[in-house]
């Protein structure tokens, strides 16, 4: 079966996923850390902000920074949360702004395993960790950490999100599982590729049972690092689209034109190892280094049918408007003053986090 989503050229055309509602363009804001929530998970102000003005500046579908599916796997200061109830009047909010400006939402849900911050209490990962102090999961706490991921999808889906992204990636716990450098484990969550990936398909299958048909659900993934290994992500990606729970695969690439780090192949892009896979009814999309048009353009021509936006959306809220009046659309080159920062919509949490980053933030 070939894909029934069709890649090419045109970043504004309409993009129909597998479930829910058609996305207007193929510009998504790619979930981005900005540490401007409430240290209890409640929504802030600046986030909802930074996020609305995204929506409102035409991205198709709007992706919030990974979102904590249990207080244990805080991963970050000033992250949104999603494991308790009274997250839900921000989140109502949030899913109820992003509508009103035309936007298809999208919770991302995460867990940091051994990446969580130690004060929130003791780490655990899929098996011991030295270098972390993390001890291993018990079989029942895998369990309840699964639960915990679909109760939060199900808030998500109660307060008006059209949908979930499960992050798999960036050396949280489920990369964690799906690692055989970090997944230790002998009984059915280790071992052979197949049960490190049981943890995901399981959060994957149990939230598609819980929540309502058209409730789509994506998930996030790295290819390399983390402790991963490329061929089987490859063949990961490729069961995740035979699956059919599913809706897209979100890749993290860092750089969208990079060749694979794994020498055996050297060649072509990392990002064609996944595009050259039938992906059934789902949808594909890619993030890494898309800061112009031309980039985007390329990266559709290339067979994704999507761009995931992270910097170039922070430094232009309404980057898809930008691009349709000017094609050869080019972002602003780093680094930038806070104060253009403010006028795009990011608080003061979110500046003081990118000044972290290098070159982002003059000064």
């Amino acid at each position: 079966m070939t894909s029934n989503i069709k890649s090419g050229p045109d970043l504004f055309a309409p993009l129909n996923l597998r479930r829910g509602p058609q996305i207007r363009n193929r510009f998504i804001l790619a979930p981005l850390t900005n540490t401007q929530s409430f240290e209890d998970g409640t929504l802030s102000d600046d986030e909802y902000r930074w996020l609305t003005m995204r929506a409102e500046g035409g991205f198709g579908l709007v992706t919030t920074c990974a979102s904590h599916v249990s207080a244990a796997g805080k991963a970050f200061a000033g992250q949104l949360g999603c494991f308790d109830d009274r997250h839900l009047p921000g989140l109502e909010r949030l899913a109820a702004g992003l509508r009103a400006q035309g936007a298809i939402s999208s919770l991302q849900l995460q867990h940091g395993g051994m990446r969580s911050l130690p004060e929130v209490g003791e780490l655990a990962g899929p098996s011991a960790h030295a270098e972390t102090g993390a001890r291993g999961l018990t079989d029942a706490e895998i369990e309840l950490v699964i639960e915990e991921f679909v109760a939060a999808a199900r808030r998500a889906e109660l307060a008006g999100f059209d949908g979930v992204q499960i992050h798999g990636g960036h050396g949280y716990l489920i990369a964690q599982f799906l690692s055989p450098e970090l997944n230790k484990r002998t009984d059915r969550w280790g071992g052979s590729p197949e049960n490190r990936a049981r943890f995901l398909f399981e959060i994957l299958h149990r939230i598609r049972a819980a929540c309502r048909s058209d409730f789509q659900i994506g998930i996030r993934i790295s290819t390399e690092r983390f402790g991963l290994v490329l061929p089987e992500m490859v063949d990961l990606a490729s069961q995740l689209f035979a699956d059919g729970a599913m809706d897209y695969l979100d890749l993290s690439l860092w750089d969208v034109t990079k060749e694979p780090e794994d020498h055996a192949f050297k060649g072509g892009t990392l990002m064609s190892l996944f595009t050259g896979l039938d992906r059934g009814l789902c949808a594909l999309g890619v993030a890494g280094g898309i800061m112009t048009a031309t980039q985007a353009e390329w990266a559709l021509s290339e067979g994704a049918d999507y761009v995931a936006i992270g910097k170039a959306g922070i430094l232009a809220h309404d980057l898809p408007i930008r691009i349709r009046k000017e094609p050869r659309y080019t972002s602003l080159a780093l680094p930038v003053s806070p104060a253009e920062l403010r006028q795009e919509g990011v608080g003061a949490a979110f500046i003081a986090y990118l000044r972290g980053q290098r070159s982002f933030v003059e000064g």
